[in-house]
């Protein structure tokens, strides 16, 4: 037979605390829905799911449910036994019965359910009665979770004149509860604040806009939202949050000027580019919505310019033209100001710009005189007589009191002694006659200054053209050297011509050529013109002999066609030459030259002769001279130049050190021990051991190396590429020290010279003679 337990849940819910009526009838319904369970059959057990309902903790231990056994016959034969979690301490089991409480609050929150596990055992033989049984007591939900909002707070951005409807931000909140039990975390969201600008979706907590708003009226707006469990009943818990709305700003307000008429002024000698004045247009808009241009309508936009400051947005009115009181005293220009960037959807509305009217009064200064032309050009004849007109400059003082004014020449001293000025009236003369030739232009500068304020000064250019007249012959170009051959013929041309003038320009020059008078009755040569400026000089005979006639001396006329034309006798000389086919040059200037001395070619030849002797002889004499002033001290200089390694490449640099042994100026001289001579005086000693240190790190050895290095950077014959010198040493002079007796105060009689045994083969015999002196003395 097999046995089965029955395990039936029985659900209470008990309130630890004074409840409402409402949370009383939730209970009640609670209740009411726990008998409600599917009855299933594991084995020999028969059980139902179990439930426990969170709470507060009561003052005792809470029923939960019972296990019973079919075998259980109240005779407290059976023991029940749990095991699991939470046995023992959270929830604990009436042995006798089977009835099982809950003795702490639960939290499904925190755990949602307890595995437990249910067995019989017969107290008597302390055996299982039923195989152990596992079971599952479920925590139900009780709405004890706030919602909460855990974005907040909120900021959020709309445009401003958004239409209805416009979705402004979403707020969510969350609650803690079963979202699958009840209606404990089903959220309902309402508008606590922002009514009537403002609505809020109830289920999905989207804010939107609820009418068109103003931002220039107002543009932050501070909405509550509610959020609500259990969907908005009665006992529901709630939860708010506050969200920021900014307005942000749209081009839907056009500028407008603060005035309907500005007033200015600006002063006649204000300079282009001077600041007349400042307009203001205002916009309610901001940021680039508010950024406007500023134009100026009419005929005034060539004399007035206005410029928007980005900073400011001022329209700043600039002067673009001198303005003259005397011309005209008063402006009126019209001032538009446009949004730079204009939203189109409010143009339909109106026009985006305004216009405004501003009156410029222009001041009345003291200004300098204005001459009638900023440049003269004047023209006088050369050769003028001092006194003669030159032209007048004009000015006037431009104020209504029309002050005289007073002329004066200002630059180039030396113009003032060619032209002076009348002081009144601006007559300009010249003081002397002027030479086209010299100078073809004068630039002088006029000043007109008024006489009653000698502050204004204004200054006027005058360009005087001195004006050409024919008073320059023409005449030859340079020298012609003109030959003839003995054996020229008739015909023959000798000599091209031309001519030069110093009158105006050489494009209208016009020269003739003829013989002049005095020489037509020479039949030798004849003048050719041919009609370009030039003219060809022929022989008219045959044959000519430089032992009759060695020069011929021609005149040739030049006649110019200047008015009125001017004429010149330019004489050619024409030297006759000896030769054969054609003229030799240099032969020929020999031969005249040879003719104006006098001298004969055998004379000349003995001179040149006598010449070349006195030559010879005299660099003999220079060179025995300069071999006597040859001094002793040449030797050794040669042998120093012969120590000279000059290089025609650069070499290898520090690494190249097979062209010479440099350690030999470096290395520092060894001090060798010898046997010194015996009685010695104390100079003697010192003096030999300052032979002995002579190296090329001593005081002497460096004071020869730097005179040498400053003779060299000195020389202006030294050559410009590197070079290396060598100075030979001598070392540090020999073991033997002085072999001489000067400055001793012993004589060879008191000197021993057994030391020179100690030299080697090399002094053997002197060491023989000295020791036998010694010996023979003794």
């Amino acid at each position: 037979m097999n046995f089965s337990t029955l395990l039936s849940l029985t659900l209470m819910l008990v309130q630890l605390w004074p409840c409402s009526p409402n949370t009383q009838n939730h209970s009640a319904h609670n209740m009411e829905r726990s008998f409600t369970a599917v009855r299933r059959v594991r084995r020999g057990w028969v059980w139902e799911p179990l439930f426990a309902t969170e709470e507060q903790k009561s003052v005792g231990p809470v029923y939960v449910g019972q296990l019973k056994s079919d075998l259980d016959k109240q005779n407290d034969n059976l023991k029940y036994i749990l095991t699991g979690e939470g046995a023992g301490s959270i929830f604990i089991i009436d042995e006798n019965n089977g009835k099982i409480y809950v003795t702490q609050t639960l939290d499904r929150e925190k755990k949602p359910f307890y595995t437990l596990r249910a067995q019989a055992i017969n107290r008597s033989t302390q055996l299982p009665v039923e195989p152990e049984s596992e079971f599952i007591i479920k925590v139900r939900d009780i709405n004890d979770q706030e919602p909460q909002f855990l974005d907040g707070p909120y900021v959020a951005t709309v445009p401003e004149m958004s239409p209805e409807g416009t979705s402004v931000t979403q707020v969510t909140a969350t609650d803690g509860d079963d979202p699958s039990y009840g209606n404990s975390a089903r959220l309902l969201y309402s508008l606590i604040q922002g009514q009537p600008y403002f609505s809020v979706e109830p289920k999905t907590g989207v804010i939107r806009m609820a009418s068109q708003m103003d931002r220039e009226t107002k543009d932050q707006y501070l909405v509550i939202i509610q959020a609500k469990d259990m969907v908005g009943q009665p006992g529901a818990l709630s939860a708010t949050a506050t969200v920021t709305i900014n307005l942000s700003d749209i081009n839907d307000n056009p500028p407008k000027f603060q005035q309907r008429l500005y007033y200015m002024s600006v002063s006649e000698e204000a300079p282009v580019g001077t600041t007349v004045g400042k307009v203001f247009a205002e916009d309610s808009d901001i940021g680039e919505n508010a950024a406007m241009n500023y134009f100026i309508e009419g005929d005034s936009s060539d004399v007035f310019d206005i410029i928007t400051d980005n900073e400011t947005q001022e329209g700043i009115i600039l002067l673009k033209k001198r303005v003259d009181y005397e011309s005209k005293r008063r402006y009126s220009i019209q001032a538009k100001v446009v949004n730079r960037y204009i939203d189109e959807r409010f143009l339909k509305e109106e026009p985006f710009e305004d216009k405004t009217i501003v009156k410029i009064n222009v001041e009345d200064a003291d200004e300098p005189p204005v001459f009638t032309l900023e440049d003269y050009v004047m023209e006088i004849p050369e050769g003028a007589v001092s006194g003669s007109l030159v032209g007048v400059v004009t000015a006037r003082d431009p104020d209504d009191d029309d002050c005289p004014v007073r002329y004066s020449i200002v630059r180039g001293m030396h113009l003032k002694r060619l032209f002076s000025i009348n002081e009144h009236n601006g007559t300009i003369i010249t003081t002397k006659p002027l030479d086209r030739e010299i100078a073809s232009w004068h630039n002088i500068t006029v000043t007109a200054t008024e006489t009653k304020n000698p502050e204004k000064i204004s200054e006027a250019n005058v360009y005087i053209q001195v004006l050409d007249v024919n008073d320059h012959a023409p005449e030859f170009p340079k020298y012609y050297e003109t030959f003839v051959c003995e054996n020229a013929v008739s015909g023959q041309l000798i000599q091209s011509i031309s001519a030069v003038d110093q009158d105006d320009s050489a494009e209208s020059h016009h020269f003739s050529f003829s013989m002049a008078q005095e020489a037509t009755n020479n039949s030798s040569f004849a003048v050719k013109d041919n009609q370009d400026n030039t003219a060809g000089i022929f022989t008219a005979k045959s044959g000519f002999r430089r032992e009759e006639q060695f020069y011929f001396y021609l005149p040739v006329l030049i006649l110019d066609n200047g008015t009125p034309p001017l004429t010149s006798t330019n004489t050619l000389t024409i030297t006759v030459c000896d030769c054969d086919t054609e003229v030799n040059t240099l032969y020929c200037r020999y031969g005249a030259f040879m003719y104006d001395i006098g001298l004969s070619t055998e004379a000349l030849i003995a001179v040149l002769a006598c010449i070349l002797i006195l030559l010879v002889f005299f660099l003999a004499i220079v060179a025995i001279r300069q071999q006597r002033k040859k001094t002793p001290f040449s030797e050794k200089m040669e042998e120093f130049r012969e120590n000279i390694v000059r290089y025609d490449d650069e070499g290898g640099g520090e690494e190249d050190t097979e062209a010479f042994d440099i350690s030999a100026l470096r290395t520092r001289t060894v001090m060798r021990t010898h046997k010194p001579r015996k009685k010695v005086t104390t100079e003697i000693h010192s003096l030999y051991r300052q032979s002995l240190q002579v190296g090329p790190d001593s005081a002497i050895f460096r004071q020869f190396i730097s005179e040498k290095l400053e003779e060299a950077n000195t020389d202006p014959s030294a050559p410009p590429y590197d070079s290396l010198q060598t100075y030979a040493f001598e070392g540090t002079g020999s073991l033997a020290g002085s072999l001489s007796s000067l400055g001793s105060n012993m004589s060879d009689m008191d000197q021993s010279y057994d030391y020179l045994t100690d030299w080697g083969p090399h002094f053997k015999q002197l060491a023989g003679m000295y020791t036998s002196h010694r010996s023979g003395g003794d």
